[in-house]
């Protein structure tokens, strides 16, 4: 077993502050990121794929948090072929005009989309320079069906991200269906991109199995809940989902039994204090 870090998907937000998890008295941002830091040792940035990240937010992050501490980095929605609201893209790269609520990456010039690109990779430099810089998280859309265009996309984000590693997360069930599922688990081995294991609500058009693998020497598991509201626009009914102890006794030893040299553990069932909870609970089972 390799070393296995255990974070959750969010540290600010808002019903996490009012649930009471932070200790009275911890009431700044920087307070915030260094109690959660000596709770837990993994954490997941997910506002940069709203918008992307700045470098002076990176520097501040780096300097809050003890060495060893690791930051996953969720990517811009742009790069993950999601919509994308004209005002999240940086404000010289904007179009003049837009007739549509959303862009999309192929609405852009390629010259557009590679500044993009470095400006993205840039701003995330103090972490590198910190060596805090976990994986870079690809969650591709629920239209990016397996296929030889989609594995060449992968494969140029992969180019593009250099040395920093990147971990992919399905949410088209093609890449995971039966007969695709081989294919797909050997295609991420062979290129050594990180595979994500996902825990999530079955029977949508977003859902994929719980296939536990790991297809490089870093793993990634990442626990949606399992909320009766998947669908719903509001995120907290989306995500707010306890898990149970039992549901992570029975994910504790899938987890330990990664072969991987490193397996980042995200809850992302952000809503009150519910993923610290289980992320704390699974901590001690692992332990």
């Amino acid at each position: 077993m390799g070393r296995i870090r255990v974070g959750t998907a969010s540290w600010t937000d808002k019903t996490l502050i009012a649930s009471g998890w932070y200790p009275e008295g911890v009431e700044s941002a920087a307070e915030r990121l260094g109690y959660y830091a000596s709770q837990f040792d993994l954490v997941e940035v997910d506002s940069t794929y709203y918008s992307p990240p700045a470098e002076n937010t990176a520097a501040l992050w780096a300097s809050r948090t003890p060495a060893g501490f690791t930051f996953n980095v969720k990517a811009f929605s742009l790069l993950t072929q999601h919509p994308t609201r004209p005002a999240s893209l940086y404000k010289d790269l904007r179009p003049s005009s837009s007739s549509t609520k959303n862009l999309y990456l192929h609405d852009l010039d390629d010259s557009v989309v590679d500044e993009v690109w470095e400006r993205f990779l840039a701003a995330l430099q103090p972490l590198r320079d910190a060596g805090k810089l976990g994986a870079l998280l690809f969650q591709f859309p629920q239209w990016f069906p397996i296929g030889r265009r989609n594995r060449e996309y992968i494969l140029q984000v992969r180019e593009r991200c250099g040395a920093d590693r990147i971990c992919v997360e399905f949410r088209n069930k093609t890449w995971l269906s039966s007969e695709n599922q081989e294919s797909t688990l050997g295609f991420l081995t062979d290129y050594q991109v990180p595979y994500v294991v996902v825990d999530m609500p079955q029977g949508h058009a977003s859902s994929v199995p719980p296939i536990v693998a790991a297809t490089a020497d870093l793993a990634v598991v990442r626990f949606h809940g399992h909320s009766d509201k998947w669908t719903s626009k509001d995120i907290h009914e989306k995500f707010g989902y306890l898990y149970s102890e039992k549901e992570m006794e029975e994910w504790a030893p899938k987890i330990r039994d990664l072969p991987a040299k490193e397996t980042h553990v995200l809850m992302n069932n952000c809503y009150s204090d519910y993923a610290q909870r289980n992320a704390a609970q699974l901590v001690d089972l692992l332990a």
